[in-house]
């Protein structure tokens, strides 16, 4: 009976991770390491680099709204003699010609310059929407990996419990065995079950050193003090239905493929544009000084609309224009596949919160059974009615149930993000997160109509 207290107090201090209350002061929760990992982790933080970049393509296509100019300047040594009839008297000398020249272009009308800004836009868009997917990646491994830390603590606290009971049946069997109660059978029995084990305490401990590992490389800290995770249900639709329905509008997958089409459109229009004629302003004014050696000074000024108007490029633009749409019927084929995928995943993760659910009441029925059980046969045992093997077993079987008990929680709680990660609302947002949330659009304002600069928003 000793025995049995020893697993079940071990087990229900580490495992009961969905039922137990509020954490102690002290103790990490699984809502801090979500925050780390948001704030922290290095592949959140390079994607976010990644969307600053792409902010860049916004002011880029506007550019074409902007004039361009230029500024020449040139000096130079000229020597000239020259005689401009037999009658006239030759012209000798040295000058130092110099100019200054300042050109001004000013695009009037250009069929391209707005798809390309409605475009880069898109892209932004687009580009959030991925930043999106991947900080719910990574908010999901955190979750998976503090929770696979706490079962993989709990399974190593329940083979060490197991291993001690272990090591006092196989001393009870010697004992037995020294007063002839038992056959040296009974005590190779008992040292076989203890080997195994032991064998199940080391590759417990073993599996634990690698989640360790992978709980700072996600978290960015050594697992210490954890409290219990708990699902969060209370985030999630009522229904099956209302899920799938949110997860074809906010799951940014199918976001980010629905501006992937905008995109492709406007890449069409772009194109398009190419066969519309295009009309600039130019301006140029220029300041000369000794072109000539009769004259001194020279200023010139001059402005002129030109338009141009394509007639034939090769063909290209045609073959540009054809491929381009046949992009945009692509991407459009992959919206429908993002959206399928979407549906089958919320569907898939519902159904595994619904089993997770069923599984943890079933394992903790079986933890209990197997408690009587053992109880039972350890009574029957000493009366003879049974055997070591018979007691071994039961033994065995009990570790199964708490590892399995362990294995459901632990399931359940992960199967309740999965489906908050498939809907598209595992966010701090939507979980009330005590952190900064990282705000794209704050970078996107800051460079969206600067004219020049070189440096960054943040300084460099």
């Amino acid at each position: 009976m000793h025995g049995v207290k020893v697993i079940t107090a071990a087990a229900i201090a580490v495992l009961m991770l969905a039922e137990m209350g509020p954490a102690p002061a002290l103790a990490d929760t699984i809502e801090a390491a979500l925050v780390r990992a948001y704030q922290n982790n290095p592949q959140l933080n390079a994607q976010r680099a990644q969307v600053r970049s792409i902010d860049e393509n916004v002011p880029q296509a506007l550019s074409g709204y902007r004039p361009r100019a230029s500024l020449t300047v040139s000096g130079g040594y000229q020597y000239t003699d020259e005689q401009l009839g037999p009658h006239t008297d030759p012209i000798h000398g040295t000058q130092n010609p110099a100019s200054v020249g300042l050109t001004v272009n000013q695009s009037l009308f250009n069929a391209q310059t707005a798809p390309k800004v409605r475009a880069a836009e898109s892209q932004v868009s687009s580009a959030r929407e991925g930043l999106r997917v991947l900080e719910q990646s990574v908010m999901l491994q955190a979750a998976q990996i503090y929770m696979d830390y706490l079962r993989d603590a709990a399974i190593v606290e329940v083979q060490r419990s197991n291993t001690r009971v272990l090591e006092q049946t196989l001393k009870q069997t010697q004992d037995r065995f020294n007063v002839g109660e038992v056959t040296r059978t009974d005590v190779a029995q008992s040292e076989a079950q203890l080997a195994a084990g032991r064998t199940q305490q080391l590759q417990a401990e073993s599996n634990l050193t690698t989640t360790r590992s992978n709980f700072r490389r996600i978290i960015g800290n050594e697992p210490e003090n954890l409290a219990p995770g708990s699902p969060v249900d209370r985030f999630l639709p009522k229904t099956l239905a209302a899920a799938v329905e949110l997860s074809l509008t906010q799951n940014p997958n199918v976001t980010s493929a629905m501006y992937g089409v905008d995109i492709n459109f406007l890449q069409v229009k772009v194109n398009e544009g190419a066969l519309f004629p295009t009309v600039g302003l130019q301006a140029n004014v220029t300041q000369g000084y000794q072109q000539q050696l009769s004259v001194n000074r020279a200023f010139n000024a001059a402005a002129s609309v030109n338009v141009s108007v394509p007639i034939y490029q090769g063909g290209a633009e045609y073959s540009l224009i054809r491929q381009s749409k046949e992009s945009l019927s692509q991407q459009r084929q992959v919206l429908e596949q993002t959206r399928n995928q979407a549906r089958a995943d919320v569907v898939t993760a519902w159904g595994q919160l619904v089993a997770g659910k069923a599984q943890v009441a079933s394992a903790q029925s079986q933890v209990t059974a197997s408690e009587i059980a053992l109880n039972g046969v350890r009574e029957e045992a000493k009366a003879g009615q049974r055997t070591t093997l018979d007691v071994l077993n039961a033994q065995q079987a009990l570790v199964n149930a708490r590892n399995a008990l362990v294995t459901a929680q632990h399931d359940r709680v992960v199967a309740s993000y999965n489906v908050l990660n498939a809907i598209g609302r595992l966010s701090p947002q939507v979980m009330g997160l005590k952190t900064n949330v990282y705000d794209a659009s704050v970078h996107y304002q800051q460079v969206r109509d600067s004219w020049a600069g070189v440096r960054t928003p943040d300084g460099r």
